[in-house]
C-alpha cells in the first residue's frame, strides 16, 4: 500500500453506539430546539448559559485538549489543566487521552490511510462520517507521556460524570430560573444544542480547513488557513500555520489574527498561571 492509497470504508466495521449518540444529539438540536422555541421560546438565562458553556467547552478543546495536552504548547498548574479538561469534556469529543492520541496520529499521518479524519476521503467523511466507522488504526498504545500525566488520566477515568455535569448544569440553572419548562429549555439550548454546535465547529477544522482556504506557510499536506472558521473555533482556523508549526501556542501568528485561544494562554501567563509558551516562528505579535 502506497502513502496515498486509501482502503475502502467497507473494510471497516460500522460503529453503532457512536452513530446512535451523534444522531441523538443532531436530532435533538435540529428538531428539539425549534420545537421548544415554537411552543415556549428561550429566555435570556438560556441564551446566557449557551454562550458561557459554548466558550467554556470550546476553549476547553482548543486550549486544553489541543494546545496544552496534544502539542504541549505551554505548561500550567494542575488545577488550571483540570479546569480546561473539564470544559473540554463538556464538548462530548471523548476524553483528552483518546482525543490527543487521534490528533497526534492526524499530524503524523496527515492525508494518509491512518489519518483518522482524512480529508482525501471527502468533505463528509472528514467532517463527521469518520465517527461512524471503527478506526482499525486506533489499536495502538496511548503515548507514554499522556498515560503518565495524572490530570489527563483523572479526566479519562471520570469522563462520563464530566459529560453528565455539562448537561445537568444547564438544566439546574434553567430549573432554578423558571421551573421545569426553564430547565428543559436551558437543557436543550445550552446542553444539547451547544454540544451540537461545538462539535460541528471542531469538525470544520478537519473538513473545511483541509479542503478550502490558503496555504501561506507550506504545502506539506492539505491543511489550509480560514479566518472565517477561526471566528467559531476560537482561532483554530489558521490551520496551515498550525500544521507547519504544531507546537506554537499561537495559531493566528499576527496580533490582529482572531485567536482567542492564544489570548487566553497569554493572559494566563501574565497572571503566572501558564509558562513555557512555545513559539516556533521568529515573528512576533
Amino acid at each position: 500500500m502506497t502513502a496515498t492509497t486509501l482502503l475502502p470504508l467497507r473494510t471497516r466495521a460500522f460503529d453503532f453506539p457512536t452513530t446512535f449518540l451523534f444522531s441523538l444529539i443532531a436530532l435533538g438540536a435540529m428538531i428539539g430546539l425549534p420545537t421548544f422555541a415554537y411552543f415556549y421560546d428561550y429566555s435570556w438565562v438560556d441564551w446566557t448559559m449557551f454562550v458561557v458553556m459554548y466558550i467554556a467547552s470550546g476553549l476547553g478543546i482548543t486550549v486544553g485538549y489541543h494546545r496544552l495536552v496534544t502539542h504541549r504548547s505551554f505548561t500550567c498548574p494542575n488545577w488550571v489543566k483540570a479546569a480546561l479538561l473539564i470544559g473540554g469534556g463538556w464538548a462530548l469529543e471523548n476524553s483528552a487521552l483518546k482525543w490527543a492520541r487521534d490528533h497526534i496520529r492526524h499530524h503524523s499521518r496527515c492525508d494518509q490511510e491512518e489519518d483518522p479524519y482524512n480529508a482525501k476521503r471527502g468533505f463528509w467523511f472528514s467532517h463527521c462520517a469518520w465517527l461512524f466507522w471503527k478506526d482499525p488504526h486506533r489499536n495502538g498504545p496511548f503515548p507514554a507521556r499522556l498515560v503518565k500525566d495524572p490530570v489527563v488520566m483523572w479526566q479519562h477515568r471520570y469522563y462520563v460524570p464530566i459529560i453528565v455535569s455539562g448537561l445537568l448544569l444547564p438544566f439546574i440553572v434553567g430549573f432554578l430560573s423558571n421551573g421545569w419548562v426553564g430547565g428543559i429549555g436551558c437543557f436543550l439550548l445550552a446542553g444539547v444544542g451547544r454540544v451540537f454546535f461545538v462539535l460541528n465547529s471542531t469538525f470544520c477544522i478537519n473538513s473545511i480547513c483541509h479542503l478550502w482556504g490558503s496555504q501561506p506557510h507550506g504545502h506539506a499536506d492539505s491543511s489550509r488557513d480560514s479566518w472565517f472558521i477561526s471566528l467559531v473555533t476560537f482561532g483554530e482556523g489558521y490551520h496551515n500555520y498550525h500544521h507547519m508549526y504544531p507546537s506554537d501556542y499561537r495559531n493566528g501568528l499576527r496580533w490582529y489574527n482572531f485567536d482567542p485561544s492564544k489570548w487566553l494562554i497569554y493572559g494566563l501567563s501574565i497572571f503566572g498561571l501558564a509558562s513555557s509558551l512555545y513559539r516556533s516562528s521568529p515573528k512576533t505579535e
